[in-house]
């Protein structure tokens, strides 16, 4: 098994579920102040926050609405894991305070936001966490498993189906692999996870990927599955089972990770140091108050894990919903602080590089 870093702390959360707190009522509003004096996080305005979108940040969102309502009690936060598509067109729709997503908006998507957006406002997007996308695999008797892009981009085409392929062997020669038929899993929802991992296949194995990335599945065959949790529980379930998941679902069922071979002395394995050591060498983009990061996939830094996944907060620049901005910004604002960054490691999340991070919190403090 690909030896998983950082990840310790992980908590099981439902496949299409929410994370949430209970709040309290508004007589807690003293109390809510003393809390955030002595945490040190600043609170907003009391309200309730719908937001939705990526399964990547699932476990990082229950983590910072735990920590943040447990200073800020007025504020209760309400977030579904339901894909970064879903996500998108929620807030897009004018439901959501914020949207998670791994893939940024389209620039028709963009020019869709400035009716939801007052003000002349429009969408921006905040990156804030990041990590690997892993390889999750099941196939009895094998714990260990090396594989290039060529020959994964070949397993989620439907061109090699046996684990005993040569393909496959020629990479693991002290591997048993049997003869099991290969059952490939990919999301049926529209997931910011799937745009991540298909840009990985097309930029790393052209050849043998030649689609382009998108959030909708367009490799031939395999089974499907909606959300991350049920993709990782279907891997965990099914002899001969591969399946794409962000780390801390098969952290949290203790699936077997693919080490990727990217040409490097030595295979990167699906962790979270070697995720950040990848994320570090991403270009940044910047427009306005727009922040995005272009990973190299195609990497072949010694040590760098290059399947992986950066989620952004999506907002209005300016022109956010009254009622819910002074908590959302202040929210936002703790998810972006040292605070609310500094243990993400152990919830299975890899850092992003200090500069975008100093530049996100500026940027937070300029919206409106």
């Amino acid at each position: 098994m690909a030896v998983i870093s950082g990840a310790l702390a992980l908590t099981a959360c439902g496949s299409n579920g929410g994370s949430h707190s209970s709040g309290s009522s508004p007589s807690a509003s003293k109390s809510a102040t003393a809390a955030a004096g002595a945490s040190g996080i600043a609170c907003g305005k009391a309200a309730g926050l719908q937001a939705s979108g990526s399964t990547a940040q699932q476990y990082a969102m229950k983590f910072w609405i735990k920590s943040y309502t447990h200073a800020c009690p007025d504020i209760r936060i309400d977030y579904t894991g339901n894909g970064s598509g879903a996500g998108q067109n929620e807030f897009l729709a004018g439901r959501t305070a914020f949207a998670g997503s791994d893939s940024p908006l389209t620039a028709d998507q963009v020019d869709r936001s400035r009716k939801v957006c007052s003000d002349g406002g429009q969408a921006i997007h905040l990156p804030m966490v990041g990590g690997p996308i892993a390889v999750g695999f099941n196939v009895p008797g094998v714990d260990r498993l090396v594989l290039d892009a060529p020959t994964l981009a070949k397993i989620f085409n439907g061109q090699i189906a046996t684990w005993n392929d040569p393909a496959i062997a020629q990479r693991n020669r002290a591997a048993k692999l049997p003869s099991t038929p290969i059952q490939p899993f990919h999301r049926s929802d529209s997931s910011g996870t799937t745009d991540n991992f298909t840009a990985y296949l097309h930029a790393a194995a052209p050849d043998a990927w030649p689609n382009a990335h998108s959030k909708d599945w367009t490799g031939k065959g395999g089974k499907s599955a909606k959300g991350s949790a049920d993709l990782a529980s279907q891997v965990q379930r099914t002899d001969g089972a591969i399946g794409y998941v962000e780390l801390p679902y098969a952290v949290d069922r203790m699936i077997h990770t693919v080490s990727v071979d990217t040409g490097a002395p030595t295979p990167a394995d699906a962790n979270v140091i070697a995720a950040s050591q990848a994320i570090a060498g991403a270009r940044t983009a910047e427009s306005g108050g727009d922040l995005l990061l272009d990973l190299d996939y195609a990497t072949k830094a010694s040590g760098a894990y290059p399947i992986d996944v950066v989620t952004y907060e999506i907002v209005c620049d300016k022109g956010n919903k009254p009622a819910t901005w002074p908590a959302t910004k202040a929210f936002l604002a703790y998810v972006a602080s040292q605070k609310g960054q500094e243990n993400l490691t152990f919830q299975g999340y890899a850092t992003l590089p200090a500069k975008v991070m100093d530049r996100v919190r500026a940027e937070i403090g300029k919206l409106s």
